[in-house]
């Protein structure tokens, strides 16, 4: 079994956040949590940099809110206006990249482009859709990156949650096993924060005397009262718990301070270290004397020259204006930092069959394929696996929009290194100004050298917990 029922396939959130927003004072709130101790497990590492951000020093921490479309409703918002809130001192990055009647199986695809090149501190996650594509998309996270993870729980509209009988209505039976089997079981796997939406949902219908339609829009999206209360259970699962330090490990991100962990001899500084991910923290520059910029080296080489330190941006919309026209964008030969098109130069109305021509601009024109096959282009620089084209969802959803001569779908080469690093100014008091030399390479044990004696207050290497 791998499909969850989805009431709703397809849900976009269209109206602006002030125009469905009530004022919370007219819902009742929550109660209390069936069990306190369990809050803000397995995200400490986030809260901590939260917490204990100061005016004089300002941590960095990025946010992202990923899934479907339940992820792009306003209780999402809600809760990182809450968190700029309560950690005004906190240097934070929020993006929400949830993209509406995306399950796992899809999400699994787009997420290459999405998550892993954006490396956020805390991901808050909730997709519906297959097990197996679900747990795909964290176990990567945590090969690929040292990010924590808060999954949740569906919340309930059902008016029961016993278990159903699976003859009767299976897509109900199927809710409930990954609900109470196997979204705990990946979250203890790969040491996961999951937070019981579903149970706390009960409790709150209950104490209040509702209904779960009370609560939504339709069969499954949130209307006002439903997004105040999720935002109210995910806000109160993001606290700091100075008593789950231990929980964090040590080396998951390691700072290495410039003058007392590692030092600079005859304008050349190097550090050995074991990760994935290095950053240098710029200082205030001491004087002019020293060169703008510094070479940087990863075992001997440019961090240009290790092809998986290339990244390339989801794709653009479909016909219809919304969702991207290709999941996935991959390569079999090294990347070049430019510009793509994939301009579809035939196709039948609702885009089951096309043919279109891939170029780039250094690459200049690289072949032309078909939907109905594997694309691999001429320099090995773009790889399109037929099952990743959506134009036909953006025939059906797009109210039977044909696809258009000439129409073009766009992505980009970005880098996730710098060759040189030139520090920028550290002018805001208490602000890090951290650059990535290089991000996405084999998390493995690694020797980086700077070339050249630039103000740096510090090394921060990123090892991913597990290879």
């Amino acid at each position: 079994m791998t499909g969850r029922s989805i009431t709703a396939v397809v849900f976009l959130f269209v109206a602006a956040a002030a125009a469905q927003a009530k004022d919370d004072a007219a819902f009742a709130p929550p109660a209390a949590p069936r069990d306190p101790s369990v809050l803000g497990v397995g995200i400490q590492r986030t809260m901590t940099l939260l917490a204990t951000s100061t005016p004089q020093q300002r941590n960095k921490v990025r946010i992202l809110f990923y899934g479907q479309s339940i992820t792009e409703q306003t209780w999402a918002k809600t809760v990182a206006d809450d968190l700029r809130k309560r950690f005004p001192n906190a240097d934070l990055e929020i993006e929400n990249r949830a993209i509406g009647g995306h399950a796992s199986q899809l999400l699994v695809r787009v997420a290459e482009h999405d998550v892993y090149p954006f490396y956020p501190d805390l991901l808050i996650f909730h997709v519906y859709g297959g097990n197996k594509e679900y747990e795909d998309i964290i176990a990567a996270t945590r090969r690929r990156m040292t990010t924590e993870i808060l999954m949740q729980k569906d919340h309930a509209t059902q008016t029961s949650l016993e278990p159903p009988d699976m003859n009767r209505n299976k897509g109900a039976w199927w809710d409930n096993l990954m609900n109470t089997k196997l979204l705990p079981d990946i979250a203890r796997k790969y040491g996961c924060a999951l937070v019981d939406i579903r149970g706390d949902w009960m409790d709150y219908l209950n104490a209040n005397n509702c209904q779960p339609k009370d609560l939504l829009r339709d069969g499954v999206h949130l209307n006002d009262r439903g997004n105040f209360l999720l935002a109210e259970l995910i806000k109160r699962y993001l606290v700091h718990r100075p008593d789950l330090a231990a929980s964090v490990p040590a080396d998951l991100v390691k700072t290495y301070e410039v003058g007392k962990d590692i030092a600079w001899k005859d304008g050349t500084l190097t550090l050995e270290f074991e990760g994935n991910r290095v950053d240098a923290i710029a200082a205030p520059a001491a004087g002019t004397a020293a060169p703008q910029t510094a070479k940087v080296t990863v075992d001997g080489k440019r961090p240009s020259d290790f092809p998986e330190a290339y990244c390339i941006t989801r794709p653009s919309v479909t016909q219809a204006g919304f969702w991207p026209a290709i999941l996935r964008v991959s390569w079999e030969k090294p990347l070049l930092l430019e510009d793509w098109t994939a301009r579809i130069t035939e196709s039948n109305d609702d885009g089951t069959q096309f043919r279109f021509e891939a170029s780039g601009s250094k690459t200049g024109p690289d072949g032309s394929g078909s939907g109905a096959v594997k694309f691999v282009s001429s320099s090995g620089r773009v790889v399109i696996e037929p099952q990743d084209w959506r134009l036909k969802a953006g025939y059906d959803i797009g109210g039977k929009r044909k696809v258009p001569a000439n129409f073009q779908i766009k992505w980009q080469v970005k880098p996730l290194f710098v060759d040189e690093y030139a520090p920028p100014k550290a002018g805001e008091p208490g602000r890090e100004y951290a650059t990535t030399l290089v991000q996405g390479i084999a998390n493995a044990k690694h020797t980086l050298v700077l070339d050249g004696a630039v103000p740096v207050r510090a090394i921060r290497v990123y090892k991913p917990p597990l290879r």
